[in-house]
C-alpha cells in the first residue's frame, strides 16, 4: 500500500509514502548523466538526464520506487496488484521492462508532454530484473509543475489518464478512484448550515463537521479520497520550509501505523518512509517510520557529469533535539 502526491506553491513538490511490511535496504540514490543503463532490449542509455530518488540498489543498478530528474519531472510506482499486466516484446515498439520504466522516462523526458509522447511508443515487457525477483505489479504517477498523468499497463493495453487531483494510491484502476470523489462532493472545510430539515433546529457543535464522512480507514480507495481532500485544501505560506512541512502533513494524513494493517500473521504494514522532493531545486527530503526528523540529499551537490551512482542509506534511528541537555 502506498500513496503518492504532488503539491505546488512557489515551487513544485513530488513525493510519496511507501507502506509495506518489509524493507529492501532502500537508499536515496543519485544517478548522474553518464551512468550507463543496460536495457533488456539490448540498447544502452548512456547519456541522459540526472535523477534523484529512493531505490533499492542491486548489482549496481538503481531499482527506483520514485524519482525526480534534473528537469523537474517526477515519477512514482505504486502497487497495482491483480490489475497490472506486462507483455512480451513486440516489433515496432519501445520494449522496456517494468523496472526500467522510471529511468527510461526520467532519463529521456523533460516534461509530462514528452513523457506522453514516449509512452505512445512503449510496450511494457514482463522481463524480471532477476529470475528470483518477481516483477512488481505497479501503476505510475508522472508529474511536472504543469501537468500530471496516471499510467496503467493492463490486459487491454497501456492506459494514460489525465490526473487532475495529483494523487494516486493502489487499486482499483484510476478512473474508478477518480469517479468515487463524486460521493464526497458535499465535504467542506467549514461547517455547513443545517439542510437536514427545516423543522429541526440543528447546530454544529464542533469545528470540522464540514468534513464528516471523510473516510479514515487504510484501504486504497479511502486513502485516495483522504489524500485528495487534504492536498486540495492544504494552505501553505509558500516558503521552502513551510511548503515542505505542509507536504509531509498532507501525506501524514494517510500514513500507516505498525499494528493497524496485518499483511500476514505477526507482520504489519507501516509507512517505511515518506518523501518530498522539491522538483525545481532537486532536493529530496525524507522521514522514516522510526525517525520523524527530516533528512535531505541535494541532487546538485553531486557530480552530475559522472558515471557512478551515489547512494545514501536511510537515517532510520530517531533523532531527538534536546533543549536542556548538552
Amino acid at each position: 500500500m502506498c500513496t503518492a502526491a504532488t503539491y505546488k506553491t512557489k515551487d513544485f513538490y513530488f513525493g510519496r509514502t511507501l507502506d509495506y511490511d518489509i524493507s529492501y535496504g532502500d537508499r536515496v540514490t543519485v544517478t548522474p548523466r553518464n551512468y550507463v543503463f543496460h536495457l533488456r532490449n539490448g540498447e544502452q542509455l548512456k547519456s541522459h538526464y540526472a535523477m534523484i530518488g529512493m531505490a533499492c540498489v542491486m548489482q549496481d543498478y538503481p531499482l527506483y520506487y520514485d524519482a525526480v530528474n534534473e528537469k523537474g519531472l517526477g515519477i512514482a510506482g505504486l502497487n497495482f496488484v491483480g490489475n497490472a499486466h506486462y507483455n512480451k516484446p513486440a516489433d515496432g515498439k519501445e520494449n522496456i521492462a517494468q523496472f526500467e520504466l522510471i529511468p527510461w522516462i526520467l532519463g529521456t523526458c523533460a516534461s509530462v508532454e514528452e513523457a506522453r509522447q514516449a509512452l505512445s511508443r512503449l510496450n511494457l515487457i514482463d522481463t524480471p530484473f532477476m529470475e528470483n525477483l518477481p516483477l512488481a505489479q505497479l501503476h505510475w504517477l508522472i508529474a511536472d509543475k504543469t501537468a500530471c498523468i496516471t499510467v496503467e499497463s493492463v490486459k487491454d493495453g497501456l492506459k494514460v489518464y489525465d490526473n487532475p487531483v495529483g494523487v494516486l494510491t493502489n487499486n482499483p484502476p484510476f478512473p474508478y478512484q477518480l469517479f468515487q470523489l463524486n460521493n464526497y462532493m458535499h465535504l467542506a472545510v467549514d461547517n455547513r448550515e443545517n439542510t437536514f430539515s427545516k423543522e429541526l433546529a440543528l447546530d454544529p457543535y464542533s469545528r470540522g463537521m464540514g468534513a464528516l464522512g471523510l473516510p479514515g480507514d487504510l484501504s486504497s480507495m479511502s486513502r485516495f479520497v483522504r489524500a485528495a481532500f487534504t492536498k486540495l485544501n492544504a494552505v501553505s505560506d509558500g516558503t521552502e520550509q513551510g511548503s515542505v512541512s505542509q507536504f509531509f502533513h498532507i501525506l501524514g494524513a494517510v500514513e500507516q501505523q505498525r499494528g493497524c494493517c496485518e499483511a500476514a500473521e505477526g507482520q504489519y504494514e507501516r509507512t517505511i518512509y515518506t518523501s518530498c522532493c522539491n522538483a525545481d531545486m532537486g532536493v529530496y527530503y525524507y522521514s522514516t517510520y522510526d525517525n520523524r526528523c527530516l533528512t535531505a540529499v541535494d541532487l546538485h551537490r553531486e557530480d552530475l557529469d559522472g558515471s557512478t551512482l551515489a547512494a545514501y542509506p536511510l537515517v532510520t534511528e530517531q533523532q531527538i533535539l534536546w533543549q536542556n541537555r548538552r
